[in-house]
C-alpha cells in the first residue's frame, strides 16, 4: 500500500513552509503543497483542519494535523 501523501498548507513567503517542505522532500515523503494564498477554498480547507488558527505551514499527517514546523 502506498503512503499517504502529506498536505502542507502555507503561502510562499514563509521560511517555516520552505524548511517543511525540503525536510519532506529530502526524507522523500510524497507530499502536496497547497498555497492559501491563491485560492480561497484551500484556505477554508486549512482553517477546519487548523481550528480556525490562521498561521503556516498547516501539516496533515495520516490524520495528525501540525500547526507550524520546527524542523523535527
Amino acid at each position: 500500500m502506498a503512503p499517504e501523501t502529506v498536505l502542507i498548507f502555507c503561502k510562499d513567503t514563509c521560511p517555516y513552509t520552505q524548511a517543511a517542505r525540503d525536510d519532506y522532500a529530502q526524507r522523500k515523503v510524497p507530499f502536496e503543497y497547497v498555497n492559501v494564498k491563491k485560492n480561497p477554498a484551500d484556505l477554508q480547507r486549512m482553517l477546519e483542519f487548523s481550528k480556525g488558527r490562521r498561521e503556516v505551514p498547516v501539516i496533515v499527517d495520516t490524520g495528525r494535523v501540525t500547526i507550524g514546523f520546527g524542523g523535527t
